[in-house]
């Protein structure tokens, strides 16, 4: 997962909101959205990555939330471990906050920035295993260590530097999200509330060059990476899904809320562009969970 943009009680009538893509090379094998069991039994409710086993966002049946982006690395390395496990550690319920911080070595994993919450708990966390200050220099020179944030209330972006980097894609996103929160409650014809973010995880608009990062990737690179859907068939490269997950009040049941998500898969072909709907729906390809916490 390349983007993320959440809201964490920023709205009484939607205590939690993401909005999300995934960016993978093509070829890797995947699940989409489901419903699946851990290897400790617990369900998850997340895409699948079919080679390591492990998951880029998922929510439990319990009310937890894992979200997690790689670090662009100009020169990646050979890890010892998959980063898609960290999540599913979360989500399989046995580990507080705490307990999950001491089970990563964070010299293991190549560079990642993990988001966990517990809904029931109030509680939610950010951890990394690069320098916040400097997230992109090279691994030669860096010194691996586990940094942590606790997070309150409040609107998040998270792309492939660390929380809140103010990346031109990370900042669209993150008003688009603020737009869709301010439309909660108002009826516009049948249009939902957050209508404005369908278009905003397909947009394919390149920052300008003054605007880019620098994270030590070649300047042609780091211009295709730079918009919110990421499209690079001749790399093999792309945004694999988008996500969309929205918590409210249950509507029958007080006192409980009703989790909706929503995906949509993305074809990529470097002859015939197979660009999702704007409005309505990202993709035919779509996928929907409900869950009650």
């Amino acid at each position: 997962m390349c983007l993320i943009a959440f809201a964490i009680d920023a709205h009484a009538a939607c205590p939690l909101l993401i909005a999300a893509n995934r960016d993978e090379f093509l070829d890797r094998p995947t699940a989409g959205l489901h419903r699946w069991s851990l290897p400790s039994g617990s369900d998850v409710v997340a895409g699948r990555d079919l080679r390591d086993g492990g998951t880029w966002l998922g929510v439990s049946p319990n009310g937890r939330v894992a979200m997690l982006t790689n670090v662009r690395d100009a020169q990646p390395g050979t890890a010892q471990r998959s980063r898609g496990e960290l999540p599913t550690r979360w989500l399989a319920g046995a580990l507080d906050g705490d307990a999950l911080q001491s089970s990563i070595d964070p010299g293991a994993y190549g560079g990642f920035n993990l988001v966990v919450g517990d809904f029931h708990q109030r509680f939610w966390a950010w951890l990394g295993n690069r320098d916040p200050q400097n997230p992109h220099q090279a691994p030669s020179t860096h010194t691996t260590r586990l940094h942590t944030q606790r997070l309150g209330a409040g609107i998040y972006g998270l792309s492939n530097a660390t929380l809140n980097t103010p990346w031109p894609k990370t900042q669209r996103l993150t008003q688009a999200l603020g737009s869709s929160l301010e439309k909660l409650g108002q009826a516009e014809n049948g249009t939902p509330w957050w209508a404005h973010l369908p278009p905003a995880l397909v947009d394919e608009q390149q920052a300008a060059d003054a605007d880019l990062p620098s994270t030590g990737v070649a300047l042609a690179l780091e211009r295709h990476l730079s918009s919110p859907f990421v499209r690079m068939p001749e790399r093999g490269y792309g945004t694999r899904s988008s996500l969309v997950v929205r918590v409210q009040p249950h509507a029958r049941t007080p006192g409980r809320w009703q989790v909706k998500l929503d995906e949509w898969t993305h074809a990529h072909s470097a002859a015939a562009p197979n660009m999702p709907k704007p409005v309505g729906g990202l993709q035919p390809e779509h996928r929907s969970e409900t869950l009650v916490w």
